[in-house]
C-alpha cells in the first residue's frame, strides 16, 4: 500500500501573535533600561553626596582623627602641636600625603598610604581653615606649569638643591632627618611645602621667593618630571654616589669574572 502523505496544514500566523512579541520586547527593553538608569542615577547621588562634605564633617573628622594630638580646639597638646595660623593649605598638605595622621613619633613623618578621600582631607582642611584661619590655595596659574622652566631649574638649584638634589631626588639631613624626592609630588603640594616650611623645609614667603618665582620652580619640577634621563638609566638620579657603585659592581666585578674566566681557560 502505498503510504498516505500526511499535508501539512499551512496557515498564517496571526496578527496578535506579532503585535504580542513586539509589545514583549518592547517592554523587555525598557524595564532593562529603566533598571540601569536608576543604578546609574544612585550611583551618581551617592557621588555628589560624598563629594559635598561640609564643615561640620571635616569637624567630625578631625576629632575622630586628630583632636587625640591636636586636641578637640585645635589648641595642641603634649603629643601635638598646636594648629592654630596653620591654615588649609598645611593640613592638605599633610593628610593628603599619608603624614598624618601620625602612626609613631620619629625624627620626621614619613609618606605614607593616604588615610582620607579628597572630598574628607578637604572637609578637615575647611574645619581647620574656620577655626584657625592660615595660608590657603593660590589661583590655578601658580599650578599649570606654564611658567619660565628655566629661571625656575635655577632658583630651585640656589634654593633648594642643597637638600632636594639638584635632579629633586632627595637627601639625607642630620638627626635621622631627609628631604624627600620630588619625583611624585603634585603642584599643590610642591606650593604647600614653599609656603608652609613642613619638618625641615624653610617657609619661603613672598618676599623671598615671589608667586612668579613659585610657579616657575613648580614648572621646573613638572618638567623634570615627565621628562625622561637623557643618559639612560637613571639610577635615581643621586649623583656620583650611586654612579660609582654601579660602575664598581657590575663595571669591576665584569672584568673580574672575564679575568677569572680567561685564567681557568688557560690552565
Amino acid at each position: 500500500m502505498a503510504r498516505e502523505k500526511k499535508r501539512r496544514t499551512s496557515g498564517r500566523r496571526s496578527p496578535l501573535a506579532a503585535a504580542a512579541l513586539i509589545g514583549i520586547g518592547l517592554l523587555m527593553t525598557g524595564g532593562i533600561y529603566a533598571g540601569a538608569s536608576a543604578a546609574m542615577a544612585a550611583t551618581t547621588e551617592t557621588q555628589t553626596a560624598a563629594s559635598q562634605l561640609t564643615v561640620e564633617d571635616g569637624k567630625k573628622l578631625f576629632q575622630a582623627n586628630c583632636a587625640t594630638c591636636h586636641g578637640m580646639d585645635l589648641q595642641g597638646t603634649q603629643n601635638g602641636p598646636s594648629l592654630y595660623g596653620v591654615g588649609e593649605l598645611s593640613v592638605n598638605f599633610q593628610v593628603s600625603t599619608g603624614r598624618m595622621p601620625l602612626q609613631a613619633q620619629a625624627p620626621q613623618a614619613p609618606q605614607k598610604p593616604v588615610q582620607f578621600t579628597d572630598e574628607q582631607t578637604e572637609a578637615i582642611a575647611k574645619f581647620v581653615q574656620s577655626i584657625a584661619p592660615g595660608p590657603t590655595y593660590p589661583s590655578s596659574e601658580v599650578l599649570d606649569g606654564e611658567g619660565d622652566v628655566s629661571a625656575g631649574a635655577e632658583l630651585f638649584r640656589i634654593n633648594c638643591a642643597m637638600c632636594h638634589n639638584v635632579a629633586g631626588a632627595g637627601g639625607a639631613l642630620t638627626e635621622g632627618k631627609y628631604a624627600p624626592d620630588l619625583h611624585t609630588t603634585s603642584a599643590l603640594n610642591m606650593y604647600a611645602a614653599m609656603v608652609t616650611g613642613p619638618q625641615n623645609m624653610p617657609v619661603f614667603n613672598d618676599m623671598n621667593l615671589t608667586p612668579e618665582d613659585k610657579r616657575d620652580i613648580i614648572s621646573a619640577l613638572l618638567y623634570m618630571q615627565k621628562t625622561e634621563s637623557p643618559g639612560g638609566f637613571s639610577l635615581g638620579s643621586l649623583g656620583p654616589v650611586s654612579e660609582g657603585l654601579f660602575i664598581w659592581i657590575f663595571g669591576i666585578g665584569t672584568l673580574i669574572a672575564i679575568t677569572v674566566w680567561i685564567t681557568a681557560k688557560s690552565n
